[in-house]
């Protein structure tokens, strides 16, 4: 595997051809990239960059050229492992476009299990297409397996991305915790390892099981052992697709942390769908405002739950971290 290390404050783009300054302070990949980057490098190469949002890091392939991955997710997985391969928490492919968008998006998580999207992967998405294509300010239009996603890129350099609709019913996230609110599932008691949590249950595309109290009391995140409870919540019975689960501590009506255990990736360090989801169970319990930082162990979200059109906007970073070729 070779790697070429993106750094801010570069002092020679003449001795490092393939990086283009995109915005200040940040470089990106320069655009005559673009039919190279996923396509075959040699035999059994493969070109990507790596990008993170918050830490949650993505290997990012320009798959535009086939419709189909050139990874499987068996290769997805050797990718991800942080000692033999690129390291990250899962790989993300930008294929051509479904109908009426401009690309479309899928994922194989760190596991080689395929989400219906990710927030964090489909902001690393916009920006890496953006730098490949010489682009600044625009909005795409992206197919995902959970319908259509729109991001925006900023001019101070984050994405903003208009989520779409949650969904609440039920069934529909899924649950079979029995409903509380008409068909929605807010403060339900779950037990897991003898303690009693309130879950309410939001589907941004993709399952989110989300609790801000146990055993009656308010959640503190640092008093939490995520590795060792969050498996007891994502494959539980209950939840029949497995689920993203949310731990939630209120700072303020505006202002949370949030700790997430990821369906097919475990701990990470952000979660975008998570802290949407996060925010619609906040406001269904009656504990946030519509406007909300979430805070993750990688850093700020900024969530909008707009009563207008009931949509949620998420807006945060997405940087390049290094960009190569890797045998597969």
């Amino acid at each position: 595997m070779q790697a070429q290390r993106c750094l801010k404050g570069c002092s020679s783009r003449a001795a490092r051809p393939h990086l283009a300054r995109a915005r200040p302070g940040v470089f990106a990949v320069a655009a005559p990239a673009r039919a190279e980057q996923a396509q075959m490098v040699g035999k059994e190469q493969v070109a990507f960059c790596k990008y993170q949002g918050l830490g949650n890091d993505f290997i990012l392939v320009d798959n535009r050229h086939t419709s189909e991955p050139v990874i499987t997710p068996e290769q997805a997985v050797k990718l991800c492992d942080r000692n033999f391969g690129i390291g990250g928490d899962g790989v993300i492919f930008a294929l051509p476009p479904v109908g009426d968008t401009d690309m479309a998006m899928r994922i194989f998580n760190s596991d080689g299990s395929e989400p219906e999207m990710c927030g964090n992967g489909i902001r690393c998405l916009a920006r890496f297409v953006a730098d490949v294509d010489g682009q600044t300010e625009l909005r795409y239009k992206i197919h995902t397996l959970a319908g259509l996603i729109q991001p925006e890129l900023l001019a101070d350099g984050q994405v903003c991305v208009d989520m779409g609709e949650p969904i609440l019913e039920g069934p529909k996230v899924p649950t079979t915790l029995a409903a509380t609110q008409g068909s929605s599932v807010v403060q339900q008691a779950l037990t897991v390892e003898g303690r009693v949590y309130e879950m309410t249950c939001v589907s941004m595309g993709n399952p989110h099981a989300i609790t801000y109290t146990v055993d009656g009391q308010p959640i503190k995140v640092d008093d939490l052992d995520i590795p060792a409870i969050g498996p007891k919540f994502e494959h539980n019975a209950v939840f029949p697709a497995r689920t993203n689960t949310e731990f939630v501590e209120v700072l303020s009506r505006s202002h949370v942390r949030m700790v997430v255990w990821e369906r097919g990736a475990g701990r990470t360090l952000a979660c975008g769908t998570g802290a949407c989801a996060t925010v619609v169970a906040g406001v269904l319990e009656g504990k946030v405002d519509r406007k909300c930082q979430v805070d993750l162990p990688g850093g700020p979200l900024h969530i909008e739950w707009r009563e207008s059109d009931n949509h949620i906007y998420m807006t945060g970073p997405a940087e390049l971290a290094f960009q190569g070729t890797v045998r597969v």
